[in-house]
C-alpha cells in the first residue's frame, strides 16, 4: 500500500522527527514522506495519519490554495467551515483558510482545533505556500502523552468538572460576529448559541459575551485513547503577553477580555496551572521547519498544534475536514446567561 508514497530509495526519503520525554523516552514521530502521486496513496495517508498522530508529506507541487482544495477533496470525507473563531480568518473555498490573524512576533500555544466547539475537524491539512524566513514552524504533540505527563490532580478535576471557555466580542479585538459566527443578525446569533449549548448575554452597548463549557479530556472516536483535547492553557489570560494583558484588562474590564479560560465550576485557572500545562505540551513538543510545498495532515483530536513566532513572510494555508462531536461535561441546553 506504501509504495506510491516513496521514492526507490525509501532511507534517503522518509525523515523522523521525534521528542523524548525527561526520561528519555520517545513521545511522538513525525515522518516526512515524499509522495509522487497523491489519487494513489489516499488509503495510505489516513494509515500513516491514524499511525503517528501527525505526518509531512513533500512533492506535491502546492502553489496556491486551490491546490490545497484538491488535496483536501482527495484525502478527506467532506470539509469543516469554520464557526467559532476566535481570530480573523480568509476564506479559500470550503473548509479551505488562511492562517488566523496572529501577531508574528507572539506565538500561538498548543492546541486541538475548535477543541471548544460542539463539533470540530477530525483532520487538519497544513499546507505551506511561502516559508518563513526564520521560525514559524507549526509544531505538534501528542495529547496522550501530555495527559499521562500532567500531574494527576491537575487532570482529575478538569476530568470530573470540565473547562469554560468566556468570550467577549469587542469592536476591533479579534474576530467580529460575522466572521465568528457566520452570521450578525442578533436572533440568528441567539438560535446558534442555543442549537450549540453556549451560554449568552448582550451587553449595554450591543456587544455579545459568551460561555461554554466543554470536556477536557476526550476519547478519540476510533483509537478509544484518552487525550488532553482542549485550549485550557491557550486561551486563557496567563498565557497572554504581560502588555497585552494588561492593555486588555484596562481597555474592557477583568470580564471583557477576548477569552479566557476557567475551570468546569466557574473558578480562576491560577498561573501556576497554566504554566504547567504549557511546560508539559513544549516537553512533548516535535517540531519542523516548514519547506516550500509541504503539506502536513494532522489528526486534531490525538494531537495538538502550535505555530511559533516567526520573521519575514509566511503564507500557510489551513485545511479543515472530517467533523466529529467531542461531546459535553453533563446536560447543556445553551440558554441565555442571566
Amino acid at each position: 500500500m506504501l509504495s506510491a508514497l516513496f521514492r526507490k530509495n525509501r532511507a534517503t526519503t522518509t525523515e523522523t522527527a521525534q521528542t523524548q520525554t525527561p526520561g528519555g523516552l520517545p513521545v511522538l514521530d513525525l515522518p516526512v514522506i515524499d509522495a509522487e502521486d497523491l489519487p494513489d496513496v489516499r488509503a495510505a495517508l489516513r494509515e500513516l495519519v491514524a499511525e503517528h498522530g501527525a505526518v509531512t508529506v513533500r512533492g506535491l507541487g502546492l502553489r496556491t490554495p486551490a491546490d490545497v482544495e484538491s488535496v483536501l477533496r482527495q484525502v478527506a470525507e467532506r470539509p469543516v467551515a469554520e464557526r467559532e473563531a476566535f481570530a480573523a480568518r480568509e476564506r479559500h473555498a470550503d473548509g479551505v483558510y488562511s492562517s488566523s490573524a496572529w501577531p508574528p512576533t507572539q506565538p500561538m500555544c498548543m492546541h486541538h482545533e475548535l477543541s471548544y466547539a460542539l463539533e470540530c475537524p477530525g483532520l487538519m491539512l497544513f499546507a505551506c505556500l511561502e516559508p518563513p524566513v526564520e521560525g514559524g514552524a507549526t509544531a505538534v504533540a501528542d495529547a496522550t502523552a501530555v495527559l499521562r505527563a500532567l500531574p494527576a490532580d491537575l487532570v482529575d478535576r478538569f476530568d470530573r468538572e470540565g473547562w469554560l471557555l468566556t468570550r467577549a466580542y469587542n469592536e476591533g479585538i479579534g474576530a467580529t460576529l460575522a466572521q465568528s459566527f457566520g452570521i450578525d443578525d442578533r436572533g440568528a446569533v441567539e438560535a446558534y448559541c442555543r442549537a450549540h449549548a453556549i451560554d449568552w448575554s448582550w451587553q449595554p452597548d450591543g456587544s455579545l459575551r459568551t460561555r461554554q463549557h466543554r470536556h477536557a479530556v476526550v476519547r478519540h472516536p476510533v483509537s478509544g485513547r484518552s487525550c488532553w483535547f482542549n485550549q485550557i492553557a491557550f486561551l486563557n489570560e496567563w498565557t497572554m503577553a504581560p502588555e497585552v494583558r494588561e492593555f486588555l484588562t484596562d481597555e474592557y474590564g477583568p470580564d471583557g477580555l477576548p477569552f479566557n479560560t476557567r475551570y468546569g465550576n466557574g473558578d480562576p485557572v491560577p498561573p501556576d496551572v497554566v504554566e504547567q500545562i504549557n511546560k508539559t505540551y513544549e516537553a512533548h513538543t516535535v517540531r519542523r521547519s516548514w519547506q516550500r510545498g509541504d503539506l502536513m495532515l494532522v489528526d486534531n483530536i490525538r494531537t495538538a498544534h502550535s505555530r511559533e513566532a516567526y520573521q519575514g513572510p509566511r503564507d500557510i494555508v489551513v485545511a479543515m475536514a472530517d467533523p466529529v462531536r467531542p461531546g459535553l461535561p453533563g446536560p447543556q441546553t445553551g440558554r441565555e446567561a442571566a
